[in-house]
């Protein structure tokens, strides 16, 4: 009975390790360890809504001519989006004018809209004219890492933020990255990114959410903490200030376009070793959200899972250590 119980257990475990190799192998034979960032020759260029040209996008790579880039993504916005450029636009002018040194462009992303995203944005850039708001349209739906990923290649800043479609996050509150990013990185070729971040709420969170969607919440924080982020308790609010060097480094090393995106930055910059601040910032739930809690958090379980895998067992690599090596 005991040798047969063993046999069981060594058959069990020899199946077990055989599917562990499959996986792996079909994971590395699957997956390109470097990300492909393909672009539309159409996403290339922008709209002067004066001139009623097209424009020429700048590249990351070039050297800096403004203070502060704001990416926008957005997908079917039209709703949510006006009163968030209202408020970002009002605070940037206003800083604008009190130090001339500051100078701001914002990138709106339409990730491939279907409503009126883009005639929206394009009345912001006719507004305040195309060298202050941009518009950048993709042509298919990208997912939304993906939209911030190309409003990041087109940005001219110095600093680089991305700031959610829904205004959730109050735009004034940039003070506080800003200040905490400049004691991370005094220049722009300096490494470091400040993340905003609603930890501080998660006990009204909890206060105000059924027991099922706070389970959830739990659940994929223990699963990030396992898996990817071990120093950021707030991975995934959409208010982030980069540096333009830390920038090019995350955004062309990225390769999750979906909701999980933010993960994996935050887990390139742990395994980069950048200099990282989680700062607190005012949030209040925004009615309109794309996510459906059970079945996004289920996909981006397990996105989580394939992150750490994938770079585990070196399907996925970092594309800026390849540029250094070389």
């Amino acid at each position: 009975m005991w040798t047969c119980l063993c046999q069981l257990c060594f058959y069990l475990l020899s199946a077990i390790a055989v599917a562990a190799l499959l996986i792996v192998a079909l994971v590395l034979y699957k997956t390109k360890p470097y990300p492909n960032i393909k672009r539309h020759k159409d996403e290339e260029t922008f709209l002067d809504p004066h001139s009623i040209k097209t424009v020429t996008f700048p590249s990351l790579e070039d050297s800096p001519s403004l203070e502060l880039s704001v990416i926008v993504p957005a997908y079917n916005e039209e709703e949510r989006l006006p009163s968030m450029l209202d408020e970002c636009l009002a605070f940037l002018e206003q800083k604008s004018g009190g130090n001339p040194n500051f100078t701001y462009e914002v990138i709106v992303v339409s990730d491939g809209s279907q409503d009126a995203t883009v005639s929206v944005a394009l009345g912001y850039s006719k507004k305040h004219g195309a060298e202050k708001v941009r518009v950048l349209e993709l042509i298919e739906n990208r997912g939304k890492g993906g939209a911030v990923r190309m409003g990041m290649l087109s940005a001219r800043g110095r600093h680089l933020l991305f700031a959610d479609a829904d205004g959730a996050t109050k735009f004034p509150d940039y003070d506080k990255l800003e200040t905490a990013l400049k004691q991370l990185a005094p220049e722009w070729r300096d490494d470091g990114i400040a993340i905003g971040s609603r930890a501080h709420l998660e006990n009204d969170a909890i206060a105000t959410r059924s027991f099922f969607r706070t389970i959830l919440m739990h659940g994929f924080h223990f699963l990030v903490w396992l898996f990817a982020v071990r120093s950021i308790r707030d991975t995934q609010c959409g208010f982030k200030l980069f540096t333009r060097t830390t920038a090019r480094k995350l955004f062309t090393s990225l390769h999750v376009e979906r909701w999980a995106f933010d993960v994996e930055l935050l887990y390139l910059a742990e395994n980069l070793n950048l200099p990282l601040s989680e700062v607190a910032v005012r949030w209040t739930e925004i009615d309109g959200s794309k996510l459906t809690p059970f079945w996004s958090w289920l996909q981006m379980g397990r996105d989580l899972f394939m992150i750490w895998l994938r770079y585990l067992v070196g399907a996925w690599r970092i594309a800026s250590i390849q540029k250094k090596e070389k």
